[in-house]
């Protein structure tokens, strides 16, 4: 079954491909791999802001890490044209705003993780770190960045 297929079937839509907020683009393409910049968590209503550990519960962070994981979908198809190129996800980058005694950062980043298995099966298992941050750009909850590999 197509990529395409998956995502209908599965009901998911993805959004625009993100125009960059500064002075950098939002895909490089070198040899067979793309490398996606840093997806902010943002949904149809705006930016999802929030600090996990202060009134942001795992669960909330999780949806927010998955809008990172669709954003950077909808970079890799402007990238590429046809996700039916993808060979793997490679890796992912997860940084989670969130208190200093939050622990919990690689649930938090699994909604991306989790995703990227639902639309491209085994290909979709990848490395990945997550990490902590005190702030992240425009006070949202969760940035992810992305390498793919692809035909």
């Amino acid at each position: 079954m197509s990529i395409e297929a998956t995502l209908a079937e599965k009901g998911i839509t993805l959004p625009d491909a993100p125009a960059p907020a500064a002075n950098y683009v939002p895909f490089v393409k070198s040899g067979n791999l793309i490398f996606v910049s840093g997806q902010i968590s943002a949904d149809e209503n705006g930016l999802i802001k929030g600090k996990l550990g202060d009134g942001m519960s795992v669960e909330d962070g999780a949806a927010a890490a998955r809008r990172c994981g669709l954003s950077l979908i909808a970079q890799l198809k402007a990238a590429i044209g046809d996700l039916d190129g993808v060979k793997r996800v490679v890796k992912l980058t997860g940084f989670v705003n969130s208190t200093p005694d939050f622990t919990d950062q690689p649930k938090v980043i699994n909604g991306c993780s989790d995703l990227m298995v639902e639309v491209f099966g085994d290909a979709g298992r990848h490395a990945r770190a997550a990490v902590s941050a005190p702030s992240l750009p425009l006070g949202v909850a969760v940035e992810i960045e992305a390498i793919f590999e692809v035909a």
